[in-house]
């Protein structure tokens, strides 16, 4: 075991860990965690991010009569963070930073916030209330303050990492407790050092920060190599809003992956603090425990899905839980107060690949149940292409490897009266195509490959499927989970549906169509007594209550569950096979000499047009149409190959001799 434990960091306490010693620590309080009720004033509605609330005026009897309260337009301003709401108010972040307060009874604007200046791109994924203000972070790296009865600015602070450039994203919702607004700096993508800060609610000064990545003589900085400098562009951005306990004094977060993403013989070793669980103190930022669920990630592992803080009885005593989601679906269940396993934890072989310096073992929670298959599923990938599972080394000779995707960013919820975590994910793959550079890779679409949905409750005691539903597109990303008191869990499907389920057994009981895809969790809160449930979908602001009587709207388009091509379509006759392609890391400008890629992929022509294929690669190649129609033939290194189309259409071809290069052609 690998735990850098800062309250128990020796080697014996390591492997009591995986051995399960510590399903006997000290009891805490047996009082429940603290839920939302009237109030909904944080991404995660309170401290313990449990997406729960008390209320249950609506309920599985009356569900039925649920409708549309009102809606608020956000016009060509996609949301993508939930409402929040205060003081009869609720509170909207749109694109460009734009920040609306609406009356949460009705919907009537209060006032109304854009933000002014070059270069502004203020995407973000919510808000947070609290202390007479609103907060929230933009794309540009600052954290802004409005107050709360006007939307006047009252603070605006930068917290990135010298001058503001692309990667410098504060894109979580922040959390305010204490008088202090938490949140942290993304994207380890782009190759920054990720953080962790506290700002003064009430002047936006800097409190105290935590880096992520550690610094010369900072603790965790022995996890990377010791040789260069790796650790300056190492990553671990923080993209989810902080969970916090208050009579623990702590404040809880997950990081994201290591930064080049799959470059690992870059950066041998742990490298610390990425896809890694954090605890600090409020008051000072030290860190108290951490636990890291991916070792030497290679596989863009965040921890994105925000961490949940519950009260639960194991072995007969109430203990202090945190649940942390790993991307392949594994859910490991610490106690909050140390970081120690519950649930207890083992390190198991993967794996190897020496040149990427794969770590040897990765943690595994003992006896849960994952959500998610371990592999990509065979007939959801095309012909041409190979299944792979985690935790595959990602490397340069398997150019026709996909992997496994299970669960991503969507919230989980947890309701305290059955004890169940409920969790959106999917079953599907991506393809990973990097080069010998470690700085270089693509994400090329497949088309044709396949996914579906999952919704699953878990028992957080033992970490057993309670329930498990198959859904028909992946949700792995999207509205996530809410749960209430009323025995009903409520979710926003891509398909436009805002739908509500039996908490206790997965069935749908109610549903209406919103017009647009769910882009961010659901939310409930009271007003003069009345429950009222909300969402975003898309760009509108929908809200719900029993007897609402505003329509349904028309249904979108169905999402595609097969993938498509995607890119420009480029108006040329000429296409080569093998070709030059620029990385799509941001570290740094890298290219790879593809051996097994049409470029352009999609082109477009007039009809009668004889497009030629030239083969600039070190093998023959070829291309052919899927359904056998047509043929350049085997196209030698240096050749080139015609065929002339006449009939409109699309077209799509692969290689032959290596089914997965695909192209597409368009004739007009």
């Amino acid at each position: 075991m690998r735990y850098r434990n800062i309250l128990s960091a020796c080697a014996a306490t390591s492997v009591a860990i995986g051995l399960g010693i510590y399903a006997e620590a000290a009891p805490s309080s047996s009082a429940k965690f603290e839920q939302a009720s009237n109030e909904w004033p944080l991404h995660g509605g309170s401290f313990g991010n449990t997406r729960f609330s008390t209320l249950s005026q609506i309920n599985g009897d009356n569900v039925k009569t649920l409708g549309a309260a009102w809606n608020f337009d956000l016009k060509d301003e996609q949301s993508k963070g939930p409402p929040v709401v205060a003081d009869g108010l609720m509170f909207v972040a749109a694109a460009g930073g734009h920040v609306t307060a609406l009356d949460a009874a009705n919907g009537t604007v209060k006032w109304s916030y854009l933000p002014t200046g070059p270069g502004i791109d203020a995407r973000n994924r919510g808000l947070a209330v609290g202390g007479g203000k609103v907060y929230f972070g933009l794309t540009d790296g600052s954290v802004s303050a409005l107050d709360e009865k006007t939307g006047a600015v009252a603070w605006t602070t930068y917290i990135g990492d010298g001058p503001a450039r692309f990667g410098m994203f504060v894109s979580a919702a922040p959390t305010y407790a204490d008088g202090k607004v938490m949140v942290g700096l993304a994207s380890g993508d782009a190759g920054i050092k990720g953080r962790f800060v506290a700002l003064d609610a009430k002047t936006g000064k800097l409190i105290w920060q935590f880096n992520t990545i550690p610094l010369p003589g900072e603790a965790g900085h022995d996890t990377w190599p010791a040789d260069n400098d790796a650790w300056k562009n190492g990553g671990a951005g923080v993209w989810m809003n902080p969970s916090v306990d208050p009579v623990l004094g702590l404040v809880y977060f997950g990081t994201s992956n290591a930064s080049p993403q799959y470059g690992g013989e870059v950066r041998p070793g742990d490298n610390l603090y990425t896809a890694t669980a954090v605890a600090l103190d409020i008051k000072t930022g030290k860190e108290k425990w951490h636990f890291q669920a991916l070792h030497h990630d290679i596989w863009e592992g965040d921890l994105g899905t925000p961490l949940v803080l519950f009260d639960q009885v194991y072995n007969g005593k109430t203990r202090k839980a945190i649940a942390v989601l790993r991307t392949d679906g594994e859910l490991f269940v610490l106690d909050r107060g140390t970081g120690m396993p519950i649930i207890p934890v083992e390190e198991r072989a993967v794996k190897q690949d020496k040149r990427l310096a794969t770590a040897p073992t990765q943690p595994y929670s003992v006896g849960v149940d994952k959500v998610g298959p371990n592999c990509v599923e065979p007939d959801l990938i095309p012909p041409g292409f190979k299944a792979g599972c985690y935790w595959d080394p990602v490397n340069y000779d398997q150019p026709n490897l996909v992997f496994p995707t299970s669960t991503r960013f969507a919230p989980m919820s947890y309701n305290p009266d059955s004890g169940l975590l409920y969790v959106t994910g999917m079953s599907g793959g991506h393809w990973i195509r990097r080069g010998e550079d470690p700085y270089f890779f693509t994400l090329p679409s497949v088309p044709g490959m396949k996914s579906y949905g999952i919704m699953a409750a878990l028992d957080s005691r033992t970490g057993k499927i309670a329930w498990q539903k198959k859904t028909p597109y992946p949700i792995a990303f999207g509205s996530g989970t809410t749960a209430t008191a009323g025995n009903l869990l409520f979710h926003g499907e891509p398909d436009g549906q805002f739908q509500a389920y039996n908490a206790k057994t997965g069935d749908i009981v109610w549903q209406f169509q919103t017009g647009g895809a769910a882009t961010a969790p659901a939310i409930t809160y009271e007003v003069a007594g009345k429950q009222y449930v909300a969402i975003t979908a898309t760009n509108k602001v929908w809200s719900f209550a029993l007897g609402g009587t505003i329509a349904a709207a028309s249904a979108p388009p169905p999402p595609q569950t097969d993938s498509e091509f995607a890119g420009r379509v480029v108006s040329t006759d000429h296409v080569a096979m093998s070709a030059t392609v620029k990385s799509i890391g941001v570290i740094k400008n890298a290219e790879f000499t593809d051996e097994y890629v049409f470029q352009p992929m999609r082109i477009k022509v007039k009809a009668g047009t004889t497009i030629t294929w030239t083969n600039d690669g070190k093998e023959p190649h070829d291309a052919a149409a899927q359904d056998g129609s047509w043929t350049t033939g085997e196209v030698a290194p240096g050749k080139s190959g015609t065929v002339k189309f006449d009939k409109p259409g699309t077209y799509t071809y692969i290689c032959k001799d290596h089914p997965w290069s695909y192209g597409e052609i368009v004739v007009e």
